[in-house]
């Protein structure tokens, strides 16, 4: 049996109730839990959360609540590991037998449908415990520049101060989109990161939606997009 779980606590600081506020004319959530239903690849899609509010939204657009989320798993500190692992044990309550869970943010309107399946496939197929999404940095990072003491620049990797951004080493990072596990990953407290592999997307589709500036290009780039599609 393979579950999405979409984590979505109420106490969001720097964007009041991110979570469900609206964005291009949904709730945030509604994006999420549409597409995880879109791709007809879940047998079932819940929303664990400790928030009645975000329970009946979530509700309203076809996920599940099974239960409520316990307050020590939903601080400002709650990682996503054992609130996924919660989710799998609530649901087992009630008799689910689960082998696979997909993790996915509530804030992830950029993720495509096809994601789901190709990713899972890709960790099947490599007998990965985790795959997530990750994105070029626009810039390559080993040539990454801070101030000094003096106010001059300074290189943070000094010995590529020469080096043409070409020959250096592409490196990624984690879009915060997304996260399948085998249920005795997740269970077993497993690192995603470290004992998976990636599943590498455009950086076109990925933004990090932290402030209401981010909230702003995000619903530009949104719309931009789906006039194109």
């Amino acid at each position: 049996m393979k579950i999405a779980v979409i984590p979505a606590r109420a106490g969001s600081k720097r964007i009041l109730k991110k979570n469900i506020k609206f964005f291009c004319g949904k709730p945030m959530i509604a994006w999420a839990i549409e597409k995880a239903k879109e791709s007809n690849f879940f047998d079932e899609i819940i929303v664990s959360t400790d928030d009645n509010e975000i329970m009946n939204i979530a509700n309203q657009y076809g996920a599940k609540t099974p239960f409520k989320r316990l307050e020590k798993l939903a601080d400002d500190y709650t990682v996503t590991v054992p609130v996924i692992e919660n989710a799998i044990l609530e649901c087992e309550k009630i008799g689910w037998d689960i082998d696979y869970a997909c993790c996915i943010y509530p804030c992830s309107p950029f993720v495509k449908v096809d994601d789901f399946k190709l990713s899972f496939e890709k960790m099947i197929s490599g007998h990965f415990d985790f795959i997530y999404p990750v994105t070029e940095y626009n810039h390559p990072v080993l040539r990454a520049m801070k101030f000094s003491k003096n106010n001059k620049m300074e290189f943070l990797f000094p010995e590529n101060e020469m080096t043409r951004t070409q020959d250096l080493d592409i490196l990624y990072h984690d879009t915060g989109q997304f996260y399948w596990g085998k249920r005795n990953a997740w269970v077993n407290n497993k690192k995603m990161h470290t004992d998976g592999t990636s599943f590498p997307i455009p950086s076109w589709r990925v933004v990090d939606i932290d402030n209401e500036d981010d909230w702003k290009r995000a619903e530009i780039m949104f719309n931009y997009i789906n006039k194109l599609l």
